[in-house]
């Protein structure tokens, strides 16, 4: 009787020690739970926008977030709102929080050097995207961003298809307090400039670069000044959909509309939404969900033991009204 209570509590025990082996790599509740705490234990990425006004920037936190999480890293995403002094108080908060890594579209190309040194004293790896550092004070372990002096040349390839046989005025809505409108600007002049150097080519003539910011309101502002002063503009090249659109808008206001064509550049919904209603000419577009997924797969490689490339560029493409009527993305927001 004695021996056979004692099998009975030996087979019990394997019993369970079996089914409870199962259960594990079935993944019970409770190990699913573990796993989902080593996976979270890999840390936090903080990302500080240039503005997440902007939907483009949203883009890239939102893909940025999402690739993150597959590889086990929370990103903590806050807005820089264009103010170098903001970011630069960010970038402090995240060193004191103790985050993996920073992700920055820089505000200021130059300023934000100082604090991204204070991050690499922190032992805290730095990337950029969109906006490129261009400053020697801090080390950023790679930048990813849309080829913009690519972009740029497409930008003034249209210009030059839209005035190279007549000629014309051209205003650029520009943003120069970052490299990668700086970039734009130059691919832009370089295209316009071979153009004119041309034996005989009417002549595009730049006859004002103004700072939209970037932005609705200021691309507004500064359009409206210009036309005062230019009755017979016949092109704007701004540097983003924001500040394309608040161009249009001044020119709607003055009845110009019909008379001065825009390009912009980005391919935000806003804009691809303007090219199809025929409100902006074409765009240069950009990726933001791609730039956003390849700086998390950086951050991922680095902490792998891998050296990223220094910069990863992706290409930009032209898009017109015949793009926008086949449009996946507007014929399901048309849809709705």
């Amino acid at each position: 009787m004695t021996f056979s209570r004692s099998c009975f509590c030996v087979c019990s025990l394997l019993v369970l020690f079996t089914a409870g082996c199962a259960e594990s790599k079935n993944g019970s509740p409770e190990t699913g739970n573990d796993a989902k705490a080593a996976t979270a234990s890999k840390g936090t990425i903080g990302f500080s926008a240039l503005t997440l006004t902007n939907p483009f920037f949203k883009t890239i936190a939102e893909s940025l977030t999402e690739e993150a999480a597959k590889h086990g890293y929370e990103v903590v995403v806050v807005s820089g709102d264009q103010d170098v002094k903001k970011q630069s108080d960010q970038i402090d908060d995240f060193i004191i929080k103790g985050v993996k890594a920073i992700v920055l579209n820089p505000c200021d190309s130059r300023s934000i050097g100082q604090a991204i040194k204070k991050a690499n004293d922190a032992g805290i790896p730095v990337f950029t995207n969109d906006i490129k550092y261009d400053g020697d004070e801090g080390v950023v372990e790679c930048h990813i961003a849309t080829d913009n002096l690519q972009g740029g040349r497409l930008a003034g390839e249209a210009m030059v298809k839209l005035l190279g046989a007549s000629g014309g005025k051209v205003l650029i809505v520009d943003y120069p307090d970052v490299e990668s409108c700086q970039l734009r600007t130059k691919g832009f002049h370089e295209i316009v400039d071979a153009h004119n150097a041309k034996d005989g080519a009417a002549q595009i003539e730049v006859v004002a670069t103004l700072n939209g910011k970037g932005a609705r309101d200021a691309g507004y502002a500064v359009t409206k000044d210009a036309i005062v002063g230019n009755g017979d503009l016949s092109a704007v090249f701004a540097i983003n959909d924001p500040s394309a659109l608040g161009a249009r808008t001044a020119l709607e206001e003055a009845g110009k509309q019909d008379q001065v064509t825009i390009i912009g550049f980005d391919g935000a919904p806003a804009g691809k939404k303007a090219i199809l209603e025929g409100k902006i000419l074409c765009d240069p577009i950009q990726f933001p969900d791609q730039m956003g997924a390849k700086t998390a797969q950086m951050i991922v490689n680095y902490f792998n033991g891998e050296e990223p490339p220094k910069e990863i560029l992706i290409p930009s493409a032209l898009y017109y009204k015949a793009d926008a009527e086949q449009d996946p993305e507007l014929q399901e927001k048309s849809a709705e």
